[in-house]
């Protein structure tokens, strides 16, 4: 059944088994649809695990140190649990149906996980006459040997922010909170699977073990919803070490670290109480963390995995601790140290490559971009599972592309960009089974754009290059969408240009990098169907050419056979905007800032196998190389014989796609090897034609 969460809608199960309800639980379950959380807007009875917002709902917040007294009768507090890798607090109650279903499952993990130095604790929050006793045969029957506590008070499901009966809280040995959800999707409101799909619970417990980030960090929990007075621990004061330091580390330390982008780290107290009228300002004015995607509506999961814009909490969780005089706290409730195995953010590359030459960065005016080539000298092709860039003088360097060169020598046209050094976007990471190709012997191009800083300084550049072991299921391709032909009048304060391109079938968008210079002022990309439907898929209201940041969607999306990605930017050529080198000129396409271009980037993924991406290279070239205007299909004038134009023109709309001049060239190609003509000789003949 699809849950919608945003635009997007988010499949759990196709085919759900239903289960037989009693009427006394049919009651229950429908009388707790009312109280639902905000995050399951369904009317269905069928509602299972959904994703909600970690920001939003404390996930990295450190959990104070409650204590507990067992049904056993033994005492006890968190902080007894300091010595193990990871706490897990798993709610559940013994009068609750779902509650119930879960329970071999959570005994089985308590089992799996002793020996991985994983604790667990197990709360009621439903304290009624008969709970202890209940509570006391659950434990018997499924052998429990963790503490199992009835919270009469509500403390704990207070503390946590508990929603439901069935949600489990990973935490860390510093008690910051990892993790929020059932434990696996097998059982919901209204269905049970006869096996799990997901193990939510087992896949965080082994990334935390692995020292690796969750991916999935918080989910609505399908149960018995709890009903609770919101109210904040009287007895709690926000400090640097229990709160503040984990919003830094969410959210800031990734640049604003020793040797990071940012003009100044913020890992220390010191740091952040010497710098916090800086930080009040760039938080109160939403300037800081940078993220410009329009905010999702209201109670609705943000599109964007990796979305870095401040929670409301969070924002006035760190404003209040200013105001409050900045107190320090106690350092034993710090979050755990950052743990950095690699100076890369990637790991260990498998191959470092530094540009060829050492660049001299003058101390002032303005350096024209550099541009350098380095020759890989690979045998077999490689497939790149991540790339990191990093300058060896990042105060002076404003950005660097690479680009991946093949044989034929496309750039952006062929396997593309590779990876970006700018403020907010340094590298880049695919899941298993993903990854971009690196021809054999193909050649790194480092597009490096320097800014001086008052003294001169020295610059080589390194790319990081991590592979993939094995071939993958998913080959990436940066497509960019691209106007080369702007025109940008003066003293025009919102000027509108636009780009398109078509892409084809198969193409999944995994995200999206929007490129202008200084009078870049809003981008957007919108999806073009063949019905006539228009769809925002990114808003950048307030571009920032010192931000340039990739958006990578939470759900990968499939583009519709035969749609268009429309681009459209707004420029600011006025005297208003401060950052406009002359207002009073026409501007046009080039490479320095003061110069304009508008690129939408796609970072797209093909099936390895797909016949677009395995036997189109020599096409897509050839197509390339007609498309002068770089807008994504090709008109009769881009044609040197256009006497062929009919022939690819399939559909006859007067445009030749991709897809329909890879279609041609397969059917010119058969033609030919019918007459016996050699695969070099169809080449050289419609090279005739081209």
């Amino acid at each position: 059944m699809p849950l919608k969460t945003s635009r997007y809608i988010v499949y759990y199960s196709p085919n759900f088994r239903h289960i037989l309800i009693q009427k006394n639980f049919l009651f229950l379950f429908f009388s707790l649809l009312p109280v639902l959380s905000t995050a399951a807007p369904t009317k269905s009875i069928k509602q299972g695990p959904i994703p909600i917002d970690p920001n939003t709902h404390g996930i990295g917040r450190w959990i104070p140190n409650l204590s507990f007294t067992t049904i056993d009768g033994i005492k006890g507090e968190l902080s007894d649990f300091g010595n193990k890798k990871s706490l897990v607090i798993a709610f559940m109650g013994a009068s609750c149906p779902v509650s119930k279903k879960f329970a071999p499952s959570l005994a089985a993990l308590e089992k799996e996980y002793a020996a991985k130095d994983v604790a667990f604790l197990f709360i009621d929050p439903i304290a009624t006459a008969s709970a202890g006793k209940n509570l006391q045969k659950m434990v018997d029957m499924h052998g429990f040997t963790s503490p199992v506590i009835l919270d009469r008070t509500k403390e704990f499901a207070l503390a946590l922010g508990a929603k439901s009966t069935t949600e489990a809280f990973v935490l860390d040995s510093a008690r910051t909170l990892l993790y929020r959800g059932p434990v696996n999707d097998q059982y919901g409101l209204g269905y049970q699977l006869a096996s799990p799909r997901r193990h939510h619970l087992k896949d965080a417990l082994n990334s935390v073990l692995r020292s690796k980030p969750i991916e999935a960090k918080a989910f609505w929990s399908p149960g018995c919803e709890l009903s609770l007075e919101e109210k904040k621990n009287p007895g709690l004061e926000w400090t640097y070490h229990n709160r503040i330091s984990r919003i830094l580390k969410n959210n800031c330390v990734e640049c604003h670290r020793e040797g990071g982008v940012g003009p100044f780290p913020l890992e220390h107290y010191d740091e952040a109480k010497e710098n916090a009228g800086m930080i009040r300002k760039v938080v109160s004015e939403g300037i800081m963390p940078p993220w410009f995607a329009a905010d999702p509506k209201p109670g609705h999961l943000s599109l964007w995995a990796n979305d870095r814009s401040l929670s409301s909490s969070d924002k006035n969780d760190l404003l209040a601790w200013i105001q409050n005089g900045k107190p320090e706290g106690n350092p034993a409730h710090a979050p755990l140290p950052q743990e950095r195995r690699s100076e890369w953010d990637i790991g260990k590359p498998d191959e470092i490559f530094s540009i060829p030459r050492e660049v001299q960065v003058r101390a002032t005016g303005v350096m024209p971009y550099v541009n350098l080539r380095l020759k890989t000298n690979f045998a077999k092709d490689r497939w790149i599972e991540a790339a990191e860039v990093r300058p060896t003088a990042p105060e002076a360097v404003h950005h660097v592309l690479v680009f991946i060169e093949d044989e034929n020598g496309i750039s952006q046209k062929g396997p593309g960009a590779l990876a970006a050094y700018v403020p907010g976007n340094t590298y880049v990471k695919f899941p298993e089974g993903v990854a971009k190709k690196l021809p054999a012997g193909a050649t790194l191009f480092f597009q490096l754009h320097y800014t001086p800083t008052g003294k001169a300084t020295k610059d080589r550049t390194r790319i990081g290059l991590r592979f993939a072991k094995n071939i993958p299921e998913k080959v990436v391709r940066t497509i960019p969408v691209v106007n080369r032909r702007i025109k940008i009048p003066p003293n025009e304060g919102n000027h509108i240009e636009t780009a398109y391109a078509k892409f084809p079938s198969g193409t999944v968008v995994r995200a999206f990098m929007p490129h202008m210079h200084l009078r870049g002022k809003s981008i957007k990309y919108e999806l073009l169907t063949q019905n006539g439907e228009r769809e925002t898929l990114l808003n950048v209201p307030h571009f920032d050419f010192n931000w340039q940041l990739r958006y990578e969607l939470r759900q990968p999306l499939r583009l519709p056979s035969g749609s268009r990605i429309q681009v459209t930017g707004v420029f600011d050529n006025s005297k208003d905007n401060p950052a406009n080198p002359n207002p009073n000129v026409m501007v046009r396409w080039g490479d320095q800032s003061e110069d304009e271009m508008l690129i939408g980037y796609l970072e797209c993924e093909y099936d390895f196998e797909d016949s677009t991406f395995q036997n189109g290279e020599k096409e897509n070239h050839l197509f390339n190389r007609l498309d002068r205007n770089e807008d994504g299909f090709l008109t009769q004038n881009e044609f040197t014989k256009p006497q062929l134009f009919p022939f690819f023109d399939t559909n006859q709309d007067g445009n030749i796609t991709k897809e329909e001049g890879i279609e041609g060239m397969a059917k010119l190609k058969e033609r030919k090897q019918k007459s016996s003509t050699s695969s070099s000789g169809w080449r050289a003949w419609l090279d005739r034609f081209f």
